[in-house]
């Protein structure tokens, strides 16, 4: 698992990262890409680290599913999800999970209390428990990355989780290899979907987790298989519709679907949300117990999406980065009463439409 990087390497690694703590730099991802390394490989240059180094990394087995059954010993900690775009963070407690398995979907699903989550074990590789000291103490956190080093999903410790059951796992799944350093892989191959095959999982589709999903898993292809779909069912709308909507849902109290993720991890908020804020190229919720950061300027395209849904027809809005990956989807929270659906439905209306270009032919795809 070690590196070819030799010891200096590490060691210049820890002491850039120290200085750019020091100079206000807060997000390892941004420090890790200054460094041009992954966020990953940052964090395994601090495996073996001393103790009085900022950080420290413990490299844990990659037992994923059993290490994933232990999170609900830690109590109330705070899940972090996200992808190049889109920062989603809940504050909650894991619990025991189920194994969901349809025609076109492995994965395994998670509702806690507050924590709601659907993952796919298999893109993840690396696994970390991570120690760094702050003007607040010390800040712990279990860390999955994918093979090429990208965040798949995090946790945090807060004052109200149980520090000795932390401790308990990092000892139950440490590593025997505790050497610095990782050495990139390349990811998991995903085959391939067609525009028929896209179809047929859109059938199957019974919720807002497994539109996002889906949409995960095309990767690239998810927004050119929309502009494929007859206008009732897809239609792209203006790129400020994100902001209408969370604001519209905030200022009328809707409860809602927000989810975001990247292919290994989707991490859901249900419920109302309350403060909506635009700080530069951020859009934020930020509430208590959930916060939602999205770079507005790189959403390169916005869908209202109409699916049959297991209950009936549900709609969400849906953003897509350049790349036509999706940033992230919110909904109606469909049990939440029809006088709120009703209020959903009009506001997808209400968003303003980009001019669509449709093809009528479907089976060049």
């Amino acid at each position: 698992m070690q590196s070819p990087l030799g010891d200096d390497a590490y060691l210049r690694i820890r002491a850039q990262f120290s200085q750019a703590r020091q100079a206000g730099q807060a997000r390892h991802r941004e420090i890790a890409e200054a460094m041009h390394i992954s966020e990953g490989a940052l964090i395994a240059a601090h495996v073996g680290a001393e103790a009085a180094a900022l950080m420290r990394a413990t490299r844990l087995q990659p037992r994923w599913t059993v290490l994933c059954a232990a999170l609900h010993s830690l109590g109330e900690v705070m899940a972090l999800t996200r992808n190049g775009a889109c920062v989603h963070e809940k504050v909650g407690r894991y619990a025991e999970f189920t194994a969901k398995q349809t025609e076109y979907l492995q994965v395994t699903w998670m509702r806690g209390a507050g924590v709601d989550l659907l993952w796919e074990v298999a893109h993840w590789q690396h696994g970390f428990a991570v120690e760094e000291s702050g003007e607040k103490g010390v800040q712990r956190s279990l860390q999955f990355y994918d093979a090429s080093g990208t965040a798949v999903h995090k946790l945090f410790l807060r004052a109200q989780s149980d520090l000795s059951a932390y401790q308990s796992l990092v000892r139950a799944f440490c590593d025997t290899d505790q050497l610095p350093g990782l050495i990139p892989q390349a990811l998991l191959t995903v085959p391939a979907t067609d525009f028929a095959a896209f179809l047929t999982h859109w059938e199957a589709i019974q919720d807002a987790r497994d539109l996002h999903c889906l949409l995960a898993q095309v990767r690239g292809s998810g927004h050119t298989f929309l502009q494929h779909l007859p206008a009732a069912s897809a239609r792209e709308v203006q790129l400020s519709a994100a902001n209408m909507v969370l604001e519209h849902a905030a200022a009328q109290g809707l409860s809602i679907w927000i989810l975001a993720g990247n292919i290994g991890m989707t991490q859901a908020h249900r419920g109302p949300i309350d403060k909506v804020v635009q700080m530069g190229p951020w859009l934020n919720v930020l509430d208590a117990g959930f916060n939602l950061h999205v770079r507005q300027d790189l959403i390169a395209s916005s869908w209202v999406v109409v699916v049959p849904g297991l209950a009936g027809h549900f709609s969400a809005l849906v953003l897509f980065n350049a790349a036509g990956e999706i940033i992230a989807l919110i909904a109606a929270d469909a049990s939440s009463g029809a006088s709120e659906r009703s209020a959903w439905v009009a506001l997808m209306h209400r968003l303003p439409l980009v001019e669509p270009i449709r093809s009528d032919h479907h089976a060049t795809l």
